[in-house]
């Protein structure tokens, strides 16, 4: 491998991480494809890993910088150790020849979705198909999910690598016309039906950005989002308020605080559903694990529907094989654990019945995906991103909560103490967010849908099975010619 090649393919990784949030310039995701397939033109198995671990190091280092705030050594383990092999392998699995330019989007759909599933649980950052939901491929996700619009992005690549170096169109064309195909068919896909329509508000109480949350600030930030609620006129017309992730965390156990009356003196007066993120300690295991749910404060002021959160951000909420990194990490490590939930993801309330996804689970499409097979007709996602370095997780959030709102095709509505609080309609478009910092209500008059479409009846399946028998076929073995005499 020539220094010359080693700097391009840093650059083509470095393309496509500028095509995602918070940047945003999604053409360099096809740009970084092609020249990332140009490289992996080398017979050698050792040069064309190589290059994709430059190409995930170009990929991943700008774009999860954030970690450094909270663990700079995990940051670098996570890089050099985990996303840059795993984008190394990508590239070894696809051969030197012209079966690359289907082997290789085949393969970052493979990738993609073992990111989602593991290590922990998986940690789905940075995906192709975030840096599209401000693209025209966006509706690509309807009919397959992010995993089908990633694969988009990179047969473009693929097609723009032909067209450059081939000089020959008749197949960059075909490419590009069978992909203009899907996309449009997603565009046109059927919505459900529009049963109902909810006024809602989504409260963001503000305050400074990049803290760590400490128990001292629990009041503080509850207050907040108290006095932005009583900010309401009695006379507003809303069925649901939503708050923030963890916009109340409490010492002991949350009835005892004295904020539930609080809550529900605001529920009778403004006449809606009242929606709060609550951390409390497990009241098992109180020096060892805590709880983190929504619950719903109704207008007559009583408590209905709770949702405990499922899956945990590791080495945040928990950490996973403790005994061996505790020692390493210490105090930089949560003390307890999050106790996960095991209730549906649906949640019933008297404004409707919404599919909730509380913070990191909108990452993961299997939580919307769940709450909106059981009846969801909204979908909600209470975050808490106000301890991060940079805006990379906020801005990679949005755009994760847009595609979930495309799979689902249900509005979603984000709610988070310092930004972003956003408003997605069911096709993903972000119809209105909140700044950083700002103390902001969003007002939004949002449609309660029935029905399905194909990514949310078939998830990953049809973007899995298509890779799988790419590679399948890429690598069968050729039958042999026979002489004949």
């Amino acid at each position: 491998m020539t220094p010359t090649r080693a700097a391009l393919a840093v650059v083509a990784g470095a393309a496509i991480c500028a095509s995602l949030p918070p940047w945003g310039w999604w053409p360099l995701a096809l740009a970084g494809v092609a020249l990332w397939i140009h490289l992996l033109g080398t017979p050698s198995r050792r040069a064309r890993f190589g290059l994709g671990w430059l190409v995930g190091l170009g990929w991943f280092g700008p774009s999860t910088l954030w970690i450094w705030g909270l663990t700079p050594p995990g940051f670098v383990v996570g890089l050099l150790a985990g996303w840059a092999p795993m984008v190394g392998l990508v590239s070894l699995l696809a051969p030197p020849d012209r079966r690359r330019l289907l082997v290789l989007p085949a393969g970052v759909v493979l990738f993609e979705w073992f990111h989602t599933h593991a290590p922990f649980g998986g940690v789905p950052l940075s995906m192709v198909a975030m840096s599209q939901t401000r693209a025209p491929l966006l509706p690509v996700a309807r009919l397959g999910g992010a995993l089908l619009l990633g694969a988009a992005v990179c047969l473009l690549g693929a097609a723009l690598w032909w067209a450059m170096t081939e000089r020959e169109w008749r197949r960059p064309v075909a490419i590009v016309a069978a992909v203009g195909v899907v996309t449009a068919v997603g565009a046109w896909w059927p919505a459900g039906t529009v049963e109902d329509e909810i006024e809602v508000a989504l409260i963001q109480g503000g305050g400074p950005q990049g803290t760590r949350f400490s128990r001292s600030d629990g009041p503080v930030v509850f207050q907040r989002h108290l006095d932005t609620m009583r900010s309401i006129p009695d006379e507003t017309d809303l069925d649901l308020v939503l708050w923030p992730e963890n916009a109340i965390n409490v010492d002991g156990d949350f009835e005892s605080s004295g904020w539930g009356p609080l809550l529900s003196e605001e529920a009778e007066r403004l006449d809606a559903t009242v929606l709060v993120g609550i951390v409390e300690d497990d009241p098992d295991e109180p020096e060892d694990r805590f709880l983190n749910y929504v619950i719903a404060f109704e207008p007559d002021g009583s408590t209905s529907g709770r949702y405990d959160k499922q899956r945990r951000v590791p080495f945040g909420e928990y950490v996973p094989l403790r005994p061996l990194f505790e020692p390493l990490a210490g105090d930089a490590l949560p003390s307890r654990d999050q106790r996960p939930g095991e209730e549906s993801a649906a949640l019933d309330t008297a404004a409707g019945r919404f599919a909730v996804a509380i913070s990191w689970e909108v990452f993961f499409s299997r939580i919307v995906r769940e709450g909106v097979r059981e009846g969801g007709q909204v979908a909600l996602n209470p975050t808490n991103g106000s301890s991060y370095w940079l805006t990379h997780v906020q801005t990679q959030q949005v755009a994760t909560s847009s595609l979930r709102a495309a799979e689902s095709g249900r509005w979603l509505l984000q709610a988070s103490p310092t930004g972003f609080t956003a408003v997605i309609d069911d096709r993903g478009a972000v119809l209105e967010r909140s700044d950083v910092s700002e103390r902001r209500i969003l007002y939004a008059t949002v449609p309660m849908v029935d029905g399905t479409i194909p990514a949310q009846l078939l998830g990953d399946l049809p973007a899995l099975a298509l890779a799988l028998a790419v590679v399948a076929v890429a690598y069968a073995p050729r039958p042999r010619r026979v002489a004949v005499i």
